[in-house]
């Protein structure tokens, strides 16, 4: 007889089917083999499965046992192969009826004791069940996770006892239901911050098309105070969104208790990462910060401090959405629809134009310091600012008369007039902002008056803006004039865009 139970594995946020065939075959020595092309956690499941079933007083057979993993070509990583493997002895062994336990999918790790330890991934497991019409098993911690999938039979177990129980109709799992939604911006609020008037309209500009930004600045004068505020302007993520969001968490084991959340992601990685933190990889390739940052904001501080290829990784995904890591065994894709903010000093002291606190190097070391970060990634940067220094006597000054929410309620009016005009335009992808836009559908949404069009042919010649470029001052000057509720885009639309380019213009 062999037993079949399903379970999973992920490339990227994939989920693919893993048949497990379970083979209880003439007598042996009790030889308990896992092949399929298990790694190291995979091949070690044979000792917590054995316990396991020790601590529920059954003693595997004296047979040859071998549990295949199909396809055998796959590579199967990680602990959560431990439940579906034991579920699989158990129907090989008349403990369980076959026919129900078939119906499921099942993924969670054993402890020596029998009780069932969360793993990742459990929330596109559940999404995949659902899409499947099969019900899950999952450890019980998960049980909230697994809920947000939708109308799915789901059998959250404290322990494999617990579930023998209840194929058993000795004890009864109750469905588990959705953990509580975390909502609302939260995060600090932008009126704590003085002065920087400029600086916070660009940041407003930003957070309506999902522009990228890039401020620059002495030390001290507000950037990151600035980065962020730019969660709390930002609209919480719809229901489609909150999914992508959450499955990405799952993968990376981010979702804590099994909550989910509307807020949008923050990632702040310091400067030291490596390239394979910041866009994946590893042996394993597990999603990099620009995944985790999926549909939220990619805060990169220091920016010339970053190692070079580092910030060169982040030119393919910043341009597609996407990021493809690829390995001798495996290619696996991540969304990474990020908004990236970055921040830097003018030169390495920081203090390039004072007089009396700039290094003896200036202004050469600006060029020098500045220089580190290459103009195919200042390309891709639509909004470029200057952050100067805050004044003493600003600081004493009452709060401003807008915060975040007043400037979120712009922002979110500006972001429904976007989802509303892309909704009616086929660009073959999913847009949801201007800055996503390209192409034919760019220059339908956001040609600019006679006016506009010829102070961007002149800008176009005097400061040798390229195609990138170009595309980017229509797509700001687009937002400009959604957050005026403007159908046509203006010459002062053009004007304003064309000012966050001036730091590449004179570079």
């Amino acid at each position: 007889m062999v037993a079949r139970i399903t379970t999973v594995a992920f490339q990227g946020i994939d989920v693919l089917d893993v048949d497990v065939q379970v083979s209880m075959a003439g007598a042996g020595t009790g030889t308990f083999s896992i092949v399929g092309l298990p790694d190291k956690a995979v091949a070690e499941s044979r000792e917590r499965v054995r316990a396991a079933l020790g601590a529920l007083g059954l003693v595997l057979p004296p047979e040859r046992i071998t549990v295949n993993l199909a396809p055998a070509d796959l590579l199967k990583e990680g602990s959560h192969f431990d439940l579906p493997t034991a579920l699989g002895l158990l129907v090989a062994m008349r403990v369980l009826p076959a026919d129900e336990i078939a119906a499921y999918m099942a993924l969670g790790e054993l402890g020596l004791d029998a009780t069932i330890a969360p793993v990742t991934g459990v929330l596109p497991a559940a999404v995949a069940a659902n899409a499947r019409g099969r019900g899950l098993i999952c450890p019980a911690a998960c049980g909230g996770e697994a809920a947000w999938a939708g109308d799915v039979d789901i059998l959250a177990a404290p322990s494999l006892l617990a579930l023998v129980n209840h194929f058993k109709g000795h004890q009864v799992l109750q469905p588990p239901k959705p953990a509580p939604l975390i909502d609302g911006p939260g995060g600090p609020d932008l009126r704590d911050i003085k002065g920087q008037e400029s600086a916070k309209r660009a940041l407003e500009v930003a957070a309506a098309g999902g522009h990228n930004l890039l401020m620059m600045g002495p030390p001290g004068s507000g950037k990151s105070m600035l980065a962020a505020r730019l969660p709390g302007l930002l609209p919480p993520l719809d229901a489609r969104e909150t999914l992508e969001v959450s499955m990405v968490a799952s993968i990376a084991g981010l979702l804590r208790e099994g909550r989910i959340t509307r807020r949008r992601p923050f990632r702040d990685p310091h400067h030291n990462a490596s390239q394979p933190a910041m866009v994946g990889g590893g042996t394993k390739a597990r999603p990099g910060e620009i995944t985790l940052a999926h549909l939220g904001v990619l805060f990169l501080d220091e920016l010339p401090e970053f190692a070079g290829p580092v910030l060169e990784s982040l030119r393919q995904p910043m341009e597609t959405g996407s990021v493809s890591i690829a390995r001798a065994n495996t290619h696996v894709t991540y969304p990474a629809r990020v908004q990236l903010v970055a921040a830097m000093n003018p030169c390495r002291c920081g203090h390039l134009g004072d007089e009396g606190l700039a290094c003896a190097r200036a202004p050469h070391c600006a060029a020098q310091y500045q220089a580190r970060i290459s103009g195919p990634l200042f390309d891709r940067i639509d909004l470029h600012i200057e952050v100067p220094a805050v004044a003493a006597h600003d600081l004493s000054l009452p709060p401003a008369a807008e915060g975040s929410a007043e400037v979120a309620t712009r922002v979110a009016n500006a972001r429904a007039t976007q989802v509303a005009r892309y909704a009616c335009i086929n660009t073959g992808k999913p847009v949801r902002t201007n800055a996503e836009v390209d192409g034919e559908q760019l220059m339908a949404v956001a040609s600019p008056d006679p006016g506009g069009a010829q102070l961007l042919s002149d800008a176009v010649d005097a400061m040798k803006l390229s195609a990138r470029a170009y595309h980017r001052v229509l797509r700001v000057a687009r937002t400009l004039a959604d957050l005026e509720g403007q159908d046509a885009v203006c010459r002062p639309h053009i004007a304003e865009a064309l000012s966050y380019r001036r730091s590449i213009g004179t570079r």
